[in-house]
């Protein structure tokens, strides 16, 4: 007959709540007629995975510690139709499983999440710091760098198609997992959730860690937003040092005095924005990225012989320089931005030429 729905429950060390998880997942099925499983990835040390079998779900024991490691391993025995995640220490209520399943299979959404900024947080069950900086600002961060929609962009209770998780080739193993996937749902232009959920306080030690999870989610996401890491800052940068050295040479201010930081941020700045080139090639490169615009318009628009163009022109224009006696400092920063524009074009085209 086929499985609707593999509901994945990421275990380490969850006796005192694994059995309670999936009562009311069963409960869900047996209620809604659905056709279900449960899929517990295992790597405790206590006496959760036992617990698990004697309640009917299957147990995939393994001793990877991870939360994106758990779920993986968890897809990779998945029947389902739908995939569901939760998390198995008693924090979400499995009964409210049928208002993300019907935002699928009655709306047509591919990936659906349960909301708890907006739901109902009970006493004690979300820091204040997770509640009113942490999550706020990672789920800003990510809205804004990635252009999705989501307010609770780390809640682990969220159901997706297993055609659209596919997709995605999820690979991170730790807490980042919950951003990659909505990341990736994101640039895939899938169809994006969210649906109000009860969050209870955890019964036993939580396994977070507030900074360390939060840099890993920070980190990812800044290290596939080129744009915010790089680009932006770079231009920023190279825009302040190239106006201080055209107000000192047009000597509308007398910006002698800073022309060495001038200079230092016209190359920092330059120097900058190419990394944010080259990580937006490698982002296609590894299949972050199914395609770059930017990146096409650039190899089309600029070639090999064009960027060698412009490169030795800077360079002319900075010996240029010397015949109107500029400062030294000036003609040189040109000079050094005239050089990294050649070796800048071919490392550019190989790396595209290399791709298509």
């Amino acid at each position: 007959m086929g499985v609707d729905i593999s509901v994945i429950l990421p275990c380490r060390n969850e006796e005192k709540t694994i059995s309670k998880c999936i009562t009311q997942i069963n409960a869900v099925f047996l209620k809604e007629k659905i056709r279900g499983e449960i899929i517990v990835s295992d790597s405790s040390s206590d006496s959760s995975a036992k617990i698990a079998k004697k309640h009917g779900a299957t147990v995939v024991k393994h001793s990877s510690i991870g939360y994106g490691i758990a779920i993986l391993k968890g897809i990779d025995n998945a029947k389902g139709t739908l995939i569901a995640i939760g998390d198995a220490d008693g924090t979400y209520d499995f009964r409210e499983l049928p208002l993300l399943i019907d935002k699928i299979n009655n709306q047509g959404y591919d990936l659906v999440i349960g909301n708890r900024l907006k739901g109902t947080i009970k006493k004690g069950a979300m820091p204040w710091h997770h509640k009113y900086v942490g999550n706020p600002i990672l789920s800003f961060l990510l809205n804004t760098f990635f252009s999705t929609n989501v307010s609770d962009a780390h809640s682990g209770f969220r159901v997706i198609t297993k055609k659209s998780l596919d997709k995605l080739k999820l690979r991170t193993t730790g807490m980042e997992f919950a951003s990659e996937m909505i990341i990736k749902a994101a640039k895939l232009r899938l169809k994006i959730t969210q649906v109000p959920i009860t969050y209870s306080k955890r019964i036993g030690k939580s396994k977070l860690n507030s900074i360390s999870d939060g840099w890993r989610h920070l980190r990812f996401m800044l290290m596939f937003s080129p744009t915010y890491l790089y680009v932006i800052p770079g231009t920023i940068s190279m825009i302040i040092g190239v106006l201080i050295h055209i107000s000192h040479i047009s000597g509308f201010i007398n910006l002698s005095n800073f022309l060495l930081t001038g200079s230092f941020l016209t190359i920092l700045g330059f120097q900058i924005i190419t990394l944010g080139f080259y990580a937006r090639i490698y982002a296609t490169h590894s299949g972050f990225e199914t395609h770059d615009e930017f990146i096409n318009l650039i190899s089309r628009q600029i070639t090999l012989e064009k960027g060698l163009i412009i490169g030795a022109s800077v360079i002319l224009y900075s010996l240029a320089l010397i015949l109107f006696n500029a400062p030294q400092i000036i003609t040189f920063t040109t000079l050094v931005i005239g050089f990294q524009t050649l070796f800048s074009a071919f490392f550019i085209s190989m790396m595209v030429v290399e791709k298509q």
